[in-house]
C-alpha cells in the first residue's frame, strides 16, 4: 500500500483549498485598497500603521483566548528571523514599485513558489514536487506571464534595480515560509507566529519610511481611512490564517495557490477601481487553475 502523505506535507484538502483561496481573495482586494490610499497616505506608513494597529488586536486577542506568548517555548530565535524576513518583503516590495512597473513586480515577485519547492528540498525532504507537481507550477506561472505580460528588457537602470528588489522581496516570503514550516514556529498558534512578525517587522519599517521621506501632510479622507481599517481588521488576520495553513499542508503546494492573488487583484481593480479587464484574463485564469489542479494531484 501507498503510504499516506505526512501531515506537514500532504495535498490540500476541500477545507484547505476553501481558505486558502478566501485569502487570496482577501489580499487580492487589498491591492486596490492600498491604491486607494496611497494618494494621502503613503505606502510604507500604510504598512507601519496597519501592522501597528493589528498588533495590538492581535494581542489582546491571544489574551482574550489564554494563548501563551512567553518567549521560553524556543521559538525566538525563528521567530525574529521570520519578523526580519517579513519587513525586508515588505520594504521592498513597496519601495521597489517605484522603481519598476506593477506588472513586472507582480510576476518577479510571485517566482516565490518556485523558490519554496526548490528550498524545500533542503529544508523538508519530504516535501519535494514530481514532475506533474513541477508541470502545475510552471503552468500556473505561465497564466500569470499571459495575463501581466512577458516583461521587456529594462530600458532604465532604475527600473533593473526594482526589478532586483522584486525578486528580493520574493526570496524573503519563501524565506519566511520556509523558516515558520522548518522550525518550532510550526507548533505555536497562528497568532504568535503573526505577533513576532508584526513586532519585528513595525520599527523596520517605519524606519524605512522616515528615512525614504515618507510623510502624511493633512488628515486622510474617509476612502483612505476605510483602506486602512480593511488592511488591519481584515488583511492583518488573513495572516495568521495563512501561518496555520503552512504547518498543516505542503508547503510547495500551498504556496503554489498564492498565484490566484494577482488574478483576484485584477478581478478587485475593475470592479473597485473601473480597470478594464482583456479576453488573455480569461485564459490566465484557466491556466492558473489547471496548474493547481495538478500541483494537488497525489504523487
Amino acid at each position: 500500500m501507498a503510504q499516506a502523505p505526512s501531515h506537514h506535507t500532504r495535498p490540500l484538502d476541500g477545507a484547505g483549498m476553501a481558505l486558502v483561496v478566501l485569502l487570496c481573495v482577501c489580499w487580492g482586494f487589498n491591492q486596490p485598497a492600498i491604491k486607494l490610499a496611497i494618494a494621502e497616505i503613503p505606502p510604507l506608513i500604510q504598512c507601519a500603521i496597519r501592522s501597528s494597529l493589528a498588533t495590538l488586536i492581535v494581542a489582546a486577542w491571544a489574551a482574550m483566548r489564554g494563548i501563551p506568548l512567553t518567549a521560553r517555548d524556543g521559538t525566538l530565535v525563528a521567530g525574529l528571523a521570520a519578523g526580519a524576513l517579513f519587513g525586508i518583503e515588505f520594504i521592498l516590495i513597496y519601495r521597489g514599485l517605484l522603481y519598476t512597473t506593477a506588472s513586472r513586480a507582480v510576476l518577479f515577485i510571485y517566482l516565490a513558489p518556485f523558490f519554496v519547492v526548490i528550498g524545500a528540498r533542503w529544508f523538508m525532504p519530504g516535501d519535494r514536487f514530481g514532475p506533474m507537481q513541477w508541470t502545475g507550477l510552471i503552468l500556473s506561472f505561465l497564466g500569470m506571464v499571459i495575463a501581466f505580460g512577458l516583461p521587456t528588457p529594462a530600458a532604465d537602470p532604475r527600473q533593473i534595480l526594482g526589478d532586483l528588489m522584486m525578486v528580493g522581496a520574493a526570496a524573503a516570503w519563501a524565506a519566511t515560509t520556509l523558516v515558520i514550516k522548518a522550525s518550532a514556529l510550526n507548533k505555536i498558534s497562528g497568532e504568535k507566529t503573526l505577533l513576532y512578525q508584526l513586532v519585528v517587522s513595525v520599527p523596520m519599517v517605519t524606519a524605512a519610511a522616515f528615512v525614504f521621506g515618507e510623510r502624511v501632510t493633512a488628515m486622510p479622507g474617509p476612502v483612505a481611512l476605510g483602506s486602512l481599517v480593511y488592511q488591519t481588521l481584515v488583511v492583518s488576520f488573513t495572516f495568521a490564517a495563512w501561518f496555520v495553513l503552512i504547518v498543516r499542508y505542503s508547503a510547495g503546494r500551498l504556496s503554489a495557490f498564492t498565484f490566484l492573488t494577482p488574478l483576484f487583484g485584477v478581478a478587485a481593480g475593475h470592479l473597485v477601481l473601473g480597470e478594464p479587464l482583456t479576453p488573455a484574463f480569461a485564459l490566465a485564469v484557466v491556466l492558473v487553475a489547471a496548474g493547481l489542479v495538478l500541483v494537488n494531484r497525489p504523487r
